[in-house]
């Protein structure tokens, strides 16, 4: 029994060690390229290209409140009003949101408000749309985004390479400021993309969307079917789709957009789930990647099962706790592997909480009295992925909820929050 354990155990430090040796020179790239970019001064943009046409998709539930925003934002962006299609895909909302939409719709010539009676979740809203988009790029924006006005005019710059199939943009959080959930969120989000993906891309490895503020090829899409509307999270499961068939996806760190995170617990809870379960199960559907045998196919496995790793570095951590004070039998050799690895993963969430200091502005060494925290929220991720990890082993019924927005908009995020 015990050298079953020990086994298992071994499998699990393992997977950890991997894991932290395949990130390390991702995250510092990435944390490098986030410095350079931050010490070269922004230029103006100027439009001296063809522009394509662009259907933006706006997928909306319920959103009577905050959807004006979206409109006004949209209203504003530095691109053509010729060459942009409205297409709001109203999926079965209870309240007034259809009508809301319609009035603001009538603002925008070129719009199309598509309703649909009965609620199937974002991935079928989002095909339903696309029966109508014209354009030659196809972007999706959910409800409380708020787009730069350059965000449109920099994305498109990336199709000129015809190889590119979708750009992923950065997306900020706009109430950061609203409560300490909110705040670690936004770390998050800036730690992940713009130190993570960004390195990454450095690399030349997978990059996937994040199923808003992102900007995909109309061909493309039309080729490959549209959206697929078994899985939770559709932005993965699209984003395996297209590395299978070739296609590459950029990160573009400087197509900004504004959203707001959930500042409840319950709120937080639903949409993580509803996030790593979809993930792990895109993870189970797409092994198939590993047939390829290249250095992004890898990557996008080691992505894909993400989720996993959590729930792996937990064990890892309560295992390597446990090591000083149970009384199991514990060689010497064993017990240098734990304590290795609880420093092993210290030392990552260690580099995490540095990055902060980078991606802040202005730069913040404060932030690094945020480390014991950082250690909380992750401890309370890896939670969340073993409880969706459990949803899909006990096949209980994967259901697509809703991720609830207030509409806030905190006036010091625009000044204050993470950006590139």
């Amino acid at each position: 029994m015990i050298e079953a354990v020990n086994l298992v155990l071994i499998f699990v430090f393992a997977v950890i060690y991997a894991w932290v040796f395949y990130s390390l020179p991702i995250l510092s790239l990435g944390i490098r390229d986030v410095l350079r970019r931050k010490k070269a001064k922004a230029k103006k943009v100027v439009v001296d290209w063809k522009l394509p046409t662009v259907s933006v998709i706006l997928p909306v539930k319920n959103e009577a409140g905050i959807v004006d925003r979206l409109f006004e934002a949209l209203g504003k962006l530095n691109y053509p009003k010729s060459k942009l299609q409205l297409v709001v895909a109203e999926d079965g909302s209870t309240d007034d949101t259809l009508e809301v939409c319609k009035r603001l719709a009538k603002n925008y010539k070129y719009s199309t408000v598509v309703h649909k009676v009965e609620s199937n979740g974002k991935p079928s809203a989002l095909n339903n749309a696309l029966k109508y988009c014209k354009g030659e790029i196809v972007a999706v924006f959910d409800a409380d985004n708020i787009p730069e006005p350059d965000s449109f005019v920099l994305a498109v710059r990336y199709f000129a390479n015809p190889a590119v199939a979708a750009v992923q943009g950065r997306n900020l959080t706009i109430n950061s400021e609203e409560n300490m959930l909110t705040r670690f969120t936004a770390y998050e989000e800036a730690v992940w993309c713009d130190a993570y993906l960004g390195g990454k891309q450095q690399l030349g490895l997978f990059v996937h969307l994040k199923g808003t503020c992102e900007f995909i090829r109309q061909e493309v899409l039309e080729k490959l079917g549209g959206f697929d509307e078994k899985f939770l999270s559709d932005d993965m499961e699209i984003s395996a789709r297209l590395l299978e068939n070739n296609h590459e996806i950029k990160y573009a760190t400087e197509v900004r957009s504004w959203q707001e995170s959930p500042s409840k617990m319950k709120t937080h809870l639903n949409q993580r789930i509803r996030w790593y379960r979809g993930t792990m199960e895109v993870a189970f559907r797409y092994g198939r990647l590993l047939r390829k045998l290249d250095k992004k196919s890898l990557d996008a496995e080691i992505t894909l099962f993400g989720p996993f790793i959590l729930i792996a570095s937990l064990l890892s951590y309560l295992v390597g706790s446990g090591a000083f004070f149970a009384t199991y039998p514990y060689t010497v050799v064993w017990g240098v592997f734990t304590v290795f690895s609880l420093c092993m993963m210290t030392f990552v969430l260690v580099l995490c909480g540095i990055s902060l200091v980078f991606v802040s502005k202005p730069f913040r060494v404060k932030n690094l009295f945020w480390l014991p925290f950082v250690f909380g929220y992750w401890c309370v991720q890896s939670f969340i992925a073993m409880y969706a990890a459990l949803l899909i082993a006990f096949r209980r019924p994967g259901r697509w909820v809703k991720t609830e927005k207030s509409g806030i908009t905190a006036s010091l995020a625009y000044e204050r929050t993470i950006e590139a």
